[in-house]
């Protein structure tokens, strides 16, 4: 037999719906202000409505003592329950709606009064300070009970005071009214009470959609797993509000950023400074996947609008995958160059094997001499003129690279470039980036011509390249060192518009500067200054090299053998 299931207990308590436990807070609230303002408004009332009656009492006490006829009976007739006095005082008490009028001597002896007994004797209360000519209001208990009173004194023609009036306002009749008017308080305070109720549960409601009936404890958890999220991938996210200020920045925006949680209520371009990232978090510079360069770092960028206004942008490192990308343009562009290098050594064993089986044995004699002494030539020529091999070893890639796409690569005489660069892996970044540029302008046009030119002076650098492609417009000379702009077709790899951007943020990092202008044959010539680029002052260079006339430049498209003599 298979056991009895337990049975459900009943859980009693707060419900975990967050649309429950708002409109029964709501209501509580609700409730709680109506009873408490109900308190407030019942505890003056019973005050005021004593009031009310004692000095109606009062009032009335004053009015029977101001009648001269009662003054003179009282003091010209005895005591009775059919006289002057009593007649009077009771046709006052029926009018004015009292519970009863009492007229006294000075003794305190009553000449009036409701119950006729009472006639003639002593009064039951106090009468001491009416008598003395006060004016009393007080609630207090008689012969009738408990009422509301009003005692006056009661003075002659002369003004001389010969006994009081007490006058009393039954209290049974006060507490009917309040409690006459509590029902129509309490009325209104369920009118008030339903539409607290009502503005509860529509806004409970509102809520109930807008959190999609979450529980508190589910937000509680979305919340935490949100920061845990935010914080723990490897994608910067930046969100911003309506106003354009930071909202907030997880880890790993701030560390792409180069920034802090200071910049958390300012705008970017306060936080980031003006730039291209500025402008695509501003939402200045739209579209998809676009190209921001920060520092050192080249992020990919998009940017979200929000709902109420703001926006999200998320950020990618991207300087890994775009070095790996170079360095598989770099491959290529060896691998062509082997392939060209291949290509001209097959073109001269061809030649040779052609020669020796001519028996031509002079000619091929002179023929190994006239090419390994041009590279002997060559290498000797690069090695007086670039001292760092990784910018010799580059310049003889390049060069081989351009012998095959039908491009003449030159080295300026003028080049001077001792083995003391601070940093020159940067230089080979910016000579690669403005060669390839250059071979890519020329590529395809007659007499395409290439010309790089490296000076020293002190410890600054100078670097020239110049080609006869088609030239940059003048409109267009500051746009091309901007992130992402670029005319070319992308490579299977990624985005262009970035290699000229790196060469400025080189150039700028070293306190230097990358422009371009239109070379002397047509073209453009692109130069960048680097104030900080040797070690020490070089002896070698001439004051005014930078300034005097260009001779003419040296071909460097059989430099591959300078390179191999160094590796020699």
């Amino acid at each position: 037999m298979s056991p009895t299931p337990p049975a459900r207990r009943l859980r009693l308590g707060m419900p975990r719906r967050m649309f429950s436990q708002v409109l029964l807070m709501q209501l509580a609230i609700a409730a709680g202000v109506v009873v408490l303002a109900t308190g407030l408004f019942l505890a003056p009332l019973s005050n005021q409505l004593d009031d009310q009656a004692m000095r109606r009492a009062l009032a009335i006490a004053q009015t029977t003592a101001a009648v001269p006829q009662i003054a003179e009976d009282l003091q010209s007739t005895p005591p009775s329950v059919d006289g002057p006095v009593q007649r009077e005082a009771e046709r006052i008490r029926k009018a004015s709606g009292a519970e009863y009028v009492v007229v006294m001597d000075l003794h305190g002896t009553r000449w009036s009064h409701t119950d006729l007994d009472q006639v003639g004797g002593h009064v039951s209360t106090d009468p001491s300070q009416a008598l003395a000519g006060k004016d009393v209001m007080e609630i207090d208990s008689g012969t009738l009970g408990r009422s509301a009173r009003g005692k006056v004194p009661l003075r002659d023609a002369d003004g001389d005071i010969i006994g009081a009036v007490s006058v009393g306002i039954e209290y049974d009749s006060v507490r009917a009214r309040l409690i006459h008017a509590i029902p129509g308080l309490f009325a209104y305070a369920g009118g008030a009470l339903a539409v607290g109720a009502l503005a509860a549960w529509l806004i409970s409601r509102r809520l109930h959609r807008q959190t999609r009936d979450l529980a508190f404890s589910d937000i509680s958890a979305l919340l935490s797993e949100r920061e845990a999220m935010l914080h723990g991938i490897r994608e910067g996210v930046v969100a911003l509000d309506r106003a354009g200020r930071v909202r907030l920045l997880n880890d790993e925006a701030q560390r792409l950023l180069g920034i802090g949680d200071e910049a958390v209520g300012s705008p970017p371009d306060e936080a980031l400074g003006a730039g291209r990232t500025a402008d695509v978090l501003a939402g200045r510079v739209t579209g998809t996947d676009l190209i921001a360069v920060r520092g050192q770092r080249v992020l990919v960028v998009n940017r979200m609008p929000t709902d109420d206004g703001g926006a999200v942008a998320t950020l990618r490192d991207r300087t890994e995958l775009e070095q790996l990308g170079r360095e598989l343009d770099s491959t290529r562009g060896l691998i062509d160059a082997l392939r060209a290098q291949d290509h001209e050594h097959a073109n001269r064993m061809h030649t040779l094997l052609g020669l020796l089986e001519l028996e031509m044995f002079d000619d091929a004699v002179d023929f190994v001499g006239e090419v390994v002494g041009d590279h002997r030539a060559t290498a000797e020529q690069v090695t007086e003129k670039i001292g760092d091999p990784l910018l010799a070893a580059l310049l003889v890639g390049k060069a081989t690279v351009a012998a095959e796409r039908g491009v003449a690569l030159w080295v300026s005489d003028r080049t001077r470039l001792p083995d003391r660069l601070i940093d020159p892996r940067g230089l080979v970044t910016v000579v690669g980036n403005l060669v390839d540029n250059a071979l890519d302008a020329v590529a395809g046009t007659p007499h395409a011509r290439v010309e790089v030119e490296l000076r020293t002076q002190g410890r600054t650098a100078v670097l020239r390249v110049r080609d006869t492609g088609p030239g940059i417009p003048e409109a267009h000379r500051e746009s091309i060192f901007t992130e992402g702009w670029s005319t070319k077709k992308p490579p299977a790899h990624g985005k262009r518009g970035i290699g000229l951007s790196l060469v400025r943020r080189l150039a700028e990092r070293q306190g230097g500067s990358a422009t371009v202008g239109e070379a002397a044959g047509g073209g453009a010539e692109f130069t960048v200054v680097l104030p900080e680029a040797l070690t020490d002052p070089e002896t070698l260079t001439e004051p005014d090299a930078l300034t005097r006339p260009d001779p003419e430049p040296v071909p460097a498209a059989a430099a591959l053998g300078a390179v191999e003599e160094e590796s020699r």
